[in-house]
């Protein structure tokens, strides 16, 4: 999976928030007619984004990451602030390629596995240059 575009996160144009309507999960099978509704205030900046100055949008191409929730055209916060750790889905550049890939530190070296049984994981070479640019945090799917 490639990356396609990186934008910095501005917090100033993300200060918007959502007014979602009623209180409480909603069900994924029948409503219940007796549940109370309200407005609620949702903080989209408070809730998907952890560090703002760290914080970047990145949109992705390919289907390397179908297995992990990540589509093509998806687009996934990334927080470069978050110390890459075993098992997180990350943005790696290796030899100069920016990718999205799940890290995985074995005693023998870095694999950077695809969640898609079509891709091969990329073992890094010892003498390959690896930067893990950030770890995402979430992906921002589209339904329509």
């Amino acid at each position: 999976m490639k990356v396609e575009q990186v934008r910095a996160y501005v917090p100033e144009a993300a200060e918007r928030r959502l007014v979602a309507a009623g209180v409480g999960h909603v069900p994924a099978g029948f409503p219940s007619p007796a549940q109370d509704y309200s407005d609620t205030e949702i903080d989209l900046t408070q809730l998907l984004i952890r560090d703002e100055l760290a914080t970047f949008i990145v949109r992705v191409s390919g289907d390397s990451m179908q297995g992990a929730g990540i589509y093509d055209g998806d687009e996934l916060i990334v927080d470069r602030s978050i110390e890459p750790r075993d098992g997180h889905v990350v943005i790696a550049i290796v030899d100069g390629e920016m990718t999205v890939k799940r890290l995985h530190v074995t005693p023998t070296g870095v694999v950077l596995q695809a969640e898609n049984a079509d891709y091969p994981d990329v073992k890094v070479a010892e003498l390959s240059d690896l930067v893990i640019w950030g770890v995402v945090t979430r992906c921002l799917h589209r339904l329509i």
